[in-house]
């Protein structure tokens, strides 16, 4: 790859001026883009320059007006402003509204020249440091999680200690946090690691395919099921099965889960002959399992069995340290993947990340960082870029446990009531109780009203 070149625009209607800037510009490393009129300002989107050199006094326009457009399109690229000496307080007036410095006419080449170097120092200062995060990240990279705080050095040691003798573990934590990568983690690092490592979201699953998704179902065993299928335990076997939001699994499911669990052994549906299976299963979710198991919407004995090794997942606001190599290893993968050349960000826009609460946590800055990408035009991430976060520090910081669901009505009537208000419809009625329709619907099976 070439060596990054800074891309200096400048704009005046004089082309000696053009023709003196040009050449010290490009003895200093920049590639130089020359205009002779203001209007040419709508060109930043294809010029993409990382600094600019703008007449104060431009036939139709201003260098005010200029820079006031520059730094709306890109905040990142730093302006300086050539005046002659009636216009010093015009151009003093500009620095207040963020031109870098100005330059009085004639031309000092030798203020020009460090004026330049100034600005290159400044883009080599962003680069070196985006390399340098980048170079911490992957030193500091661990079964694609990336993490320099104690917090996450004492989990890459936990699961080091703990993958090659566990069995069950229970993953808690915040959406976001990287369970998922987690349970991958104890799986590569284990015996196992030869087999398959198998995933599955029991959110994202009807309750009625459960059974079939876990255990398979024969053929015949109901409507469609033309043929025999092996249910995700089957092809975990010698593996791993990560249950992910293991609240979410329905009371039945838990304890046929349970003896697969505690016995090795499962039963198709629609089979009456017992199969052998060893697998590892490690779950995961960001709800309180033990608040779960006092409403009695957990099975106690499968919570214990899950939980004999609990891996608790620290908040990335908990561990803000961690957010400069995150960002360093996000900007380098999509940059990459969009063929763009970043070399860093802006300090406001490092404050703003260092700021924002992130109750999406890692997931939600890998997300920020992406669009930013997407939509950075210069070589620079802006505060502009990363305007996705810009409000969330009025947010108030999330509580651990996400999301606690509403209590369940025990009356009969009540939610007799409910249906017939709603003229049967279950949806509408789960909604007035204030429950998710799976919570109501096995309120309704335990009824006996389905």
């Amino acid at each position: 790859m070439e060596p990054f070149r800074p891309v200096l625009l400048v704009v005046d209607d004089e082309p000696g001026i053009l023709a003196i800037v040009a050449r010290v510009a490009q003895a200093g490393g920049f590639e130089v883009v020359t205009r002779t009129r203001g209007q040419t300002v709508s060109e930043l989107e294809t010029i993409k320059a990382d600094a600019a050199l703008v007449d104060l006094r431009i036939p139709g326009t201003s260098g005010i007006e200029i820079l006031q457009q520059i730094h709306a399109h890109d905040p990142a690229c730093q302006v300086i402003l050539m005046t002659g000496f009636a216009s010093i307080d015009s151009a003093v007036e500009a620095v207040k509204l963020g031109a870098l410095d100005y330059l009085s006419k004639p031309l000092n080449l030798e203020r020009l020249g460090e004026l330049l170097k100034t600005v290159q120092q400044g883009l080599d200062r962003r680069r070196r440091l985006m390399a340098a995060d980048s170079a911490v990240a992957q030193r500091f990279e661990f079964c694609g999680m990336i993490g320099r705080s104690p917090a996450m050095q004492d989990l890459f040691d936990l699961i080091r200690r703990l993958a090659p003798h566990t069995r069950t573990a229970l993953i808690t934590g915040e959406t976001g946090t990287g369970k998922e990568l987690v349970a991958a983690a104890l799986h590569k690092m284990g015996p196992r690691r030869g087999r398959r490592f198998v995933a599955l979201n029991c959110s994202a699953i009807a309750e009625t395919l459960f059974e079939s998704e876990l255990f398979g179902h024969a053929r015949g065993a109901f409507t469609g099921a033309g043929e025999a299928k092996a249910g995700l335990f089957e092809l975990a076997d010698g593996g791993t099965l990560f249950l992910d939001e293991i609240g979410e699994l329905p009371p039945p499911m838990q304890a046929k889960l349970l003896r697969v669990v505690e016995m090795g052994e499962l039963r198709r549906v629609g089979a009456t002959d017992e199969r052998k299976v060893d697998v590892q299963v490690v779950a995961a979710t960001n709800r309180s399992l033990r608040d779960e198991v006092d409403h009695g919407r957990f099975r106690q004995d499968l919570y214990y069995r899950l939980n004999v090794v609990e891996i608790a997942l620290t908040p990335l606001r908990e561990r803000r340290e961690d957010i400069p190599y995150l960002t360093a290893a996000f900007v380098e993968e999509f940059a990459k993947g969009f063929g763009k050349r970043l070399q860093g960000l802006t300090p406001g826009a490092e404050r703003l990340l260092q700021q924002a609460d992130w109750a999406g946590n890692v997931r939600e800055l890998r997300n920020t960082i992406e669009r930013a990408c997407i939509l950075s035009e210069g070589h620079i991430l802006s505060e502009r870029d990363i305007a996705s976060v810009a409000g969330s520090q009025d947010r108030p910081a999330p509580q651990p446990q996400a999301v606690p669901r509403p209590q369940i009505p025990l009356d009969l009537e009540q939610v007799r009531s409910a249906l017939e208000q709603a003229g049967g419809n279950k949806a509408a009625a789960a909604r007035a109780l204030g429950l998710s329709r799976r919570a109501f619907y096995r309120r309704l099976e335990t009824l006996g009203l389905r």
